[in-house]
């Protein structure tokens, strides 16, 4: 996935651009135009540490929002991942099309033309992009109803105020992208819950929650995070650790045995 501000992009076409020979067909070039960002390939240093941080494996099915060039995709399939490339240009899904078939990863790696915003990557397990923070916001409310536990990873631009949960570097002094962000979309926990004679009342800001934990005539605040569909938190200095499942949550509390919650 790739993209960059236009000023950068016209200051990389002129010094580090792909040039457009017409002998050998379409080719693109650092910088050129798009329908949503300008293309600008991601260092293939930056495209593994991507697929590392999301710990990508044969039992993945990896969505690239953007494609380009279709080195993402490439790098996932030959990984063992399946994996498809959301691409507007239709130039350029034919040219990720031909990298593959020359990658020999072609049976893995497929790639469509069609709009980010009217796609339907719900089915993905890993989701990659190379998009504009504001981008990525238009986008953050789709991904946050993908499946609790899906990973995403972004090249540079972050989600705004969803805080990643990893973000990695890579040491490339040649190039301006550098950074990767991790996030694991969380399961939805946020309300009341019926508990053990009580209730719990999470209050959720994506992956971290807060909230309070009451039996009887005590209540006790609560800290915590979930990790897609893995909940821990911290109540009245007890540790509860648990899984959610659509309106139930049933896990373990340090010494006590077994709990569970519903809506």
């Amino acid at each position: 996935m790739y993209c960059l501000t236009v000023s950068l992009c016209f200051l990389l076409t002129i010094t580090g651009g792909y040039a457009q020979d017409a002998d050998e067909g379409y080719k693109p070039y650092s910088g050129q135009e798009g329908k949503d960002v300008v293309w600008v390939p991601t260092p293939q240093e930056l495209v593994n540490a991507m697929l590392d941080l999301a710990k990508v494996t044969s039992s993945d099915y990896v969505i690239d929002l953007g494609s380009g060039d279709g080195r993402t995709v490439i790098t996932a399939a030959k990984r063992g991942a399946t994996a498809l490339g959301i691409e507007y240009n239709p130039d350029m899904v034919e040219y990720a099309k031909r990298n593959a078939n020359e990658a020999g990863v072609s049976a893995k790696a497929s790639f469509v033309k069609a709009d980010i915003f009217e796609s339907d990557f719900s089915k993905a397990t890993v989701l990659t992009l190379f998009l504009l923070t504001e981008i990525n916001l238009k986008l953050r409310p789709k991904i946050l109803d993908m499946k609790p536990g899906t990973r995403i990873v972004s090249n540079t631009f972050d989600m705004g105020d969803w805080e990643p949960d990893q973000t990695k570097r890579i040491e490339d002094g040649s190039s301006y992208w550098s950074t990767a962000h991790f996030w694991v979309v969380p399961a939805k926990v946020d309300g009341t819950w019926k508990f053990d004679g009580g209730q719990i009342n999470f209050v959720q800001h994506y992956q971290q929650i807060t909230g309070t934990l009451t039996q009887g005539n005590k209540a006790v605040e609560l800290n915590g995070i979930l990790n897609g569909d893995k909940i821990s938190f911290n109540a009245g200095g007890i540790e509860y650790t648990g899984t959610v499942s659509g309106k139930s949550i049933s896990g373990t509390r340090a010494g006590s045995g077994s709990w569970k919650a519903t809506r």
